[in-house]
């Protein structure tokens, strides 16, 4: 599937890119905070002692060595074969000593940068840093006024546009909501078209199969104006595959993340351990076997590519025992993110986390449950927060207004990221002193210096009183956050393109369409 053709050489996109973004939020009167990623700087909390962790590593590789994982890839038995697993061909049963395993995590960068197609919105992943992306993959989307609906490609693109426009979402997480007006077979061609045409930030690529992935691969060398060794030297986009839970990798998922993997771009593996349905009921028996999960795929991964940058991915929560249904930003949530963020630095890798809830409208129940979900990313020490903004109904719809309001959450955990400053002005004697026990501090010089930037300001909270608030109209979050989306689409601008670059991809998506795109089984 790779051209071998190389491209015209051209520029990278649009400078400048910060300036562009501002003059678009004094346009909708949107307060943002400006592009940038946070660094975390408090202490993790860790639930686990020192020999709770070894406790769980150990139970983890007597997994891997004693009971195994199934992995349905010819391919990848193949490779874990020669890379000194045993495996159980009847069974398609691999095992591996814990050694084996040690010397290839040990393989793995502790963090690493994607390069999206233009430079500024490059994003680093692991250590101290944090990278919030948008809801990906639900079949359904809502707002206020339309309801509840299928996902289409207009839905698509409205929401490929608010991730755009958000400064506090650093990279497009996969389809903000499933387009189901679009063919199975060519769907992937024009989401990702949309995606690297209406925004500008790093993209993930779902790994199912050889097609999909051969073609954003390409999709994405085109848009960033690379040679094949170009795109091939440096992370440019990524993927994310999960186990089928309970300890099974599946075969379209390997196959991309394999391919992927061969030229040297990211893979995330996230297990769906959901604790009392595919996973024990108790907390530590689940993250053993979402630990075992992720990490024989992250085996894999580096017995193809040594070094390749990866990510421990972490999506365990809880199911509602008397339905079955699954539970978000619940005390097992938190915990449970918290207990991954242990395990991932134990192996020196970055974490993947999820800002999930259960509710199902843009209520209070979807801002006590993000709000859980989100403080356990930020005290779990996660690098990457998949579904930052708009889900809901545990994953299976996309909310307009949740996706503004979540924004509004995400600049305040930015805000409360921000380093402590303990210079001389600072620690405010001499205004201490100005002031006096008789005074106040309004209108003290140290105040009057520092008013405009001293504190966080929301674009959706509405802090005027009962009286004032009343009078203006008695409007709630959700009203409030419809009237953001809606300016922000009216009056939206798409990123720049180079004009030879966007005809290029233009014309290779025309091209893979007359051709098939991706085989379906309709």
């Amino acid at each position: 599937m790779r051209m071998e053709t190389e491209p015209r050489r051209r520029g990278r996109g649009r400078s400048g890119a910060q300036a562009g973004n501002d003059r678009r939020a004094a346009a909708t009167g949107l307060r943002q905070t400006a592009w940038g990623q946070p660094q975390l700087i408090d202490a993790p909390t860790c639930p686990l002692d020192e020999e709770g962790v070894r406790a769980i590593d150990d139970t983890a590789m007597r997994i891997l060595e004693d009971i195994g994982i199934l992995f349905l890839h010819d391919e990848a038995l193949d490779i874990l074969t020669r890379a000194g697993a045993s495996v159980d061909r009847d069974t398609r049963t691999v095992r591996m000593d814990r050694e084996m395993v040690r010397a290839h995590i040990a393989l793995a960068p502790a963090s690493f940068r994607i390069t999206p197609r233009n430079p500024e919105r490059a994003i680093d992943i692991g250590g101290h840093h944090l990278a919030f992306g948008n809801v990906s993959s639900p079949p359904n989307c809502s707002d206020l006024e339309r309801g509840r609906r299928s996902g289409d490609r207009e839905s698509f693109r409205d929401l490929v546009k608010l991730t755009q426009h958000f400064n506090c979402i650093h990279f497009n997480g996969g389809y903000p909501v499933e387009p189901v007006d679009l063919h199975a077979s060519t769907r992937h061609l024009d989401c990702l078209h949309d995606m690297l045409t209406l925004t500008d930030k790093a993209v993930h690529a779902y790994a199912l199969g050889p097609e999909r992935i051969e073609d954003a691969m390409e999709m994405v060398r085109i848009a960033g104006g690379l040679s094949h060794e170009e795109f091939d030297a440096a992370p440019r986009m990524f993927t994310n595959i999960n186990s089928s839970s309970p300890l099974k990798h599946d075969w379209p998922m390997l196959d991309g993340a394999m391919r992927l993997a061969r030229r040297g771009q990211p893979v995330v593996v996230s297990p769906f351990t959901l604790a009392g349905a595919m996973a024990p009921v108790t907390l530590a028996g689940a993250i053993a076997q979402q630990t075992a999960e992720a990490l024989c795929a992250l085996v894999l991964c580096q017995a193809i590519r040594p070094g390749l940058p990866v990510v421990m991915g972490s999506f365990t929560s809880n199911v509602d025992m008397r339905s079955g249904a699954p539970a978000f930003g619940t005390p097992e949530y938190m915990r449970a993110t918290q207990m991954s963020g242990q395990m991932a630095r134990f192996y020196g890798l970055p974490l993947r986390a999820s800002n999930a809830c259960a509710a199902n409208a843009p209520d209070a129940q979807a801002a006590w449950e993000s709000g859980f979900s989100l403080w356990a990313c930020n005290s779990g020490r996660a690098n990457m927060v998949y579904h930052s903004a708009g889900w809901l109904e545990g994953g299976l719809c996309a909310s307009y207004e949740k996706f503004v309001m979540d924004c509004e959450m995400l600049q305040q955990v930015i805000h409360y990221n921000r380093p402590i400053g303990v210079t001389e002005g600072d620690l405010a004697l001499d205004a201490i002193a100005e002031v006096g026990p008789s005074g106040h501090f309004f209108g003290a010089a140290h105040t009057q210096a520092r008013y405009q930037d001293a504190f966080y300001e929301p674009f959706l909270s509405d802090w005027r009183n009962y009286k004032a608030w009343e009078e203006a109209g008695a409007v709630r979050t959700p009203e409030r956050a419809m009237a953001r989306w809606k300016r922000i689409l009216a009056e939206f601008e798409p990123p720049e393109m180079d004009l030879a670059i966007a005809e290029e991809l233009a014309e290779f998506v025309e091209r893979r369409r007359r051709e098939g795109g991706a085989p379906t089984d309709f």
